[in-house]
């Protein structure tokens, strides 16, 4: 083998990164997004302008629909149901691209818009149709919904039970059009609505603000002297590392891994598995509000690319390859991230996170 083959070799390997291997040599796939086979989920956690912004601003969603779910009334207006008498909740309806964004990844959001522990209403919105709820489309979706309450339940952030129920999927009904995208029709009442509520508050104090005063992005000339030269191509430059040659590909030690430009939370060693490709691979976030993803075109492939919210650091791509349920991976460039062992979470200001290793 000649020098120039060994050196397309190289580029190859580099530019198709986080291809799958086995005993026998595998071409990796290309998410395919021409023909799109949605999935829906369906949720209800109070009043359902509110519900609506925090989903549409995801990644892989094709729409979100405001109605009313669970009744045992056709087509029922928001009188009907604001009356009580109807068996419908206000809900939403999530339209989302599987191979962008999976379910679990949806209930993460959902968990940190309301008052789970709520069993009377949401906030000022006194009453059952207020109340929060999972409607379940499949088994999948049922056992999906039961760990992530479950887990949420374990992990003492709230100190009452979780009271949402999941329950089987009958109905759902779109509400008026001046209900739908509130958000955007009108602001003005929207947020004010928000805040008067005690909903943002209560968001604020459980949740915090996304860490918008503690995750920074690093200036140019700084990332250039604290990142290594591989951190910095990788992370600012969209580059590959290689695979099987790299820091975390093949560690099992429990923690979180954070970026190293900005520290955010992205994954936990809870989710990550062994993908056969020489990178680090988790199946879904740590917490989905500091992912971002989009399409990505280069080198002739349509690929779907992870970045940091903050830091805006190229992370590595996500595939829909993965393990059951989620069938997702996220296979990621160790220099992107920083590993915090478990017993070094509260040291290194991420003590919120040491519920998963209990």
């Amino acid at each position: 083998m000649n020098a120039n083959i060994l050196i397309l070799f190289a580029a190859a390997l580099l530019i198709f990164g986080c291809a799958k291997s086995s005993s026998k040599e595998k071409t990796e796939m290309p998410v395919n997004l021409s023909n799109i086979d949605y999935d829906t989920a369906t949720f209800a956690g109070g009043c359902f302008w509110c519900m609506d912004a925090p989903f549409e601003k995801l990644s892989g969603i094709k729409d979100v629909v405001a109605g009313y779910a669970g009744g045992f009334i056709n087509n029922p207006t928001y009188e009907q149901v604001s009356s009580g008498s109807t068996g419908h909740v206000e809900s939403i309806q999530v339209i989302y691209d599987p191979r962008i964004i999976s379910y679990s990844e949806l209930l993460d959001v959902y968990w940190k818009q309301f008052d789970p522990t709520d069993a009377g209403g949401s906030f000022y919105d006194r009453g059952a149709e207020y109340k929060s709820f999972i409607f379940y489309r499949n088994d999948t979706q049922k056992e999906i919904a039961g760990a992530s309450k479950a887990m949420l339940d374990r992990s003492g952030i709230f100190k009452k039970p979780i009271l949402t129920e999941i329950k089987k999927f009958t109905s759902f009904f779109p509400a008026e059009d001046y209900h739908q995208h509130f958000y955007k029709k009108n602001p003005t009442r929207y947020y004010s609505y928000r805040e008067g509520s005690g909903r943002d508050n209560f968001i604020m104090s459980i949740w915090g603000d996304e860490g918008v005063n503690k995750y920074i992005k690093q200036s140019e000339d700084k990332m250039k002297n604290q990142l290594t030269p591989l951190q910095y191509e990788v992370t600012q430059k969209n580059g590959t590392e290689k695979a099987f040659q790299n820091e975390y590909w093949d560690n099992h030690r429990e923690g979180i891994y954070v970026d190293i430009v900005s520290g955010e939370p992205l994954f936990s060693s809870k989710d990550k598995f062994d993908s056969g490709t020489g990178w680090p691979s988790f199946t879904k976030p740590l917490d989905t509000r500091y992912i971002t993803k989009k399409v990505d075109n280069s080198y002739g492939m349509i690929r779907v690319e992870a970045r940091s919210k903050i830091a805006d650091s190229h992370l590595g791509h996500v595939f829909d390859d993965g393990p059951a349920p989620s069938n997702l991976r996220y296979c990621l460039n160790s220099a992107a991230l920083k590993f915090i062992p478990k017993e070094d979470l509260e040291k290194e200001g991420y003590g919120e996170f040491s519920y998963l290793f209990k």
